[in-house]
């Protein structure tokens, strides 16, 4: 008896096949799970709940973010001062830092050259300036009472030239002398509060918080910058993170050119303002140079404080206008420099903060948060202003504002 021929082999059953070959492979741009590890796609949260976030979650992450931030500014502000200034300094430094990174210079390395190097100039700064500036609340205190007689007679001759052109009976001698005399007691409390801030700024700030916790903090805030930035961005939800990474560049670009820009300013300025004031010849020309200098992160506020301030001594000094014009043409070719050659040329249309809201945030901060605010203020209103250009961009491209205007009654 012929034996059959031999049947051709079955194809294996799909279940076989499934359980030799395993798992399927994650999706593009996942890493495949461990040996051992959890299975792909992963198992469903227990109980059945929801697998996405709903609108109410997202709000309630960031206004719980929102408050607990506000909250622990206002908790801790009496001592956040320093490692927010040492935060600025690694912010600021960090450019130079990843440079000497990509040289072959051990990011270590380079940031404590960087921060050893800022201190140092720092301390040169101190040690060079302090002795002048100590001299000229000297010459302050020993001049203020005759600058105030000084600028009280001008003051008179000037009122004496009004009345004679209006008449009497727009001014007469009783409000003649109320201006004099006010405007001496104004005179005299700005010298006695110049004094006072000036003489005693050291005693202004802890000396060894800002000596040795700051450059510590900053060094290793600057040493860890990349990593610190990985790791909050690791954090973002996944769901916006290509968002929060744009707006976070757009607010990084608008925040380094402002403080670029106001760092050229005030050094610039600074510097200017004094040397032009100590050539016209004004005794107290370095401190009101250097002030109008620092005072110049403030729009508008640095130069208007320096030339009022600038004349009044030139008046009280001088006691001729030909002088005081000459320092107020110091000021107008510091503003015509500022405004037609440090900006436009150096950073362009770059700067996005309008003068007015930048006035505004200082202000604001100062009020809420005292020195603290002021360091903050600058930074929040340029997230504030990119995350609001942001949304007015996404109002303009949603029906909200594209939708047809109603036709009929």
């Amino acid at each position: 008896m012929v034996a059959p021929p031999p049947s051709p082999p079955s194809p294996p059953r799909p279940e076989a096949a499934d359980r030799k070959a395993g798992p399927p492979p994650p999706p593009a741009g996942q890493a495949a799970p461990a040996r051992g590890g959890a299975r792909w796609p992963p198992a469903p949260p227990a109980g059945g709940g929801p697998r996405t976030a709903t609108p109410r979650q997202r709000l309630g992450l960031v206004l719980g973010l929102l408050g607990a931030l506000l909250f622990g500014v206002w908790l801790f502000q009496s001592i956040l001062t320093p490692f927010v200034l040492a935060g600025v300094i690694a912010y600021f430094l960090d450019p130079p830092a990843t440079r000497l990174a990509r040289l072959g210079v051990p990011r270590g390395l380079a940031a404590l050259l960087l921060v050893l190097a800022l201190v140092l100039f720092a301390l040169l700064c101190l040690l060079l300036l302090w002795p002048l500036v100590i001299a000229q609340i000297g010459v302050l205190v020993a001049s203020l009472p005759a600058y105030i007689a000084r600028v009280g007679a001008a003051l008179r001759d000037a009122l004496l030239r009004i009345e004679e052109a209006v008449g009497p009976a727009y001014m007469d001698t009783q409000l003649r002398e109320l201006a004099v005399n006010q405007v001496g007691a104004m005179l005299a409390w700005l010298g006695t509060a110049a004094t006072r801030l000036l003489g005693g700024g050291v005693a202004l700030f802890n000396v060894f918080t800002l000596v040795v916790v700051t450059p510590i903090v900053a060094f290793y805030l600057l040493r860890d910058w990349p990593r610190i930035l990985a790791r909050i961005e690791s954090w973002l939800p996944r769901r916006s993170a290509n968002t929060i990474r744009q707006l976070a560049r757009d607010t990084d670009r608008v925040l380094s050119a402002w403080l670029r820009g106001q760092l050229l300013c005030c050094t610039g300025l600074g510097v200017y303002y004094a040397v032009g004031l100590s050539l016209a010849g004004l005794e107290l020309g370095l401190m009101v140079g250097l002030l109008s200098g620092i005072l110049t992160f403030i729009p508008y506020v640095g130069s208007t404080t320096g030339l009022v301030l600038a004349t009044l001594l030139s008046i009280g000094q001088f006691g001729t206008w030909q002088e005081v014009a000459v320092v107020v043409a110091v000021f107008v070719a510091g503003q015509i420099v500022e405004g037609y050659i440090i900006y436009p040329y150096l950073l362009g249309d770059r700067v996005e903060l309008h003068a007015v809201w930048v006035i505004f945030a200082l202000f604001a901060g100062g009020v809420a948060f005292g020195f603290l605010g002021v360091l903050l203020a600058v930074p929040m209103a340029a997230t504030i202003g990119v995350v609001a250009r942001y949304w007015l961009r996404r109002y303009l491209e949603s029906p909200l504002y594209l939708d047809p205007p109603r036709t009929g009654t």
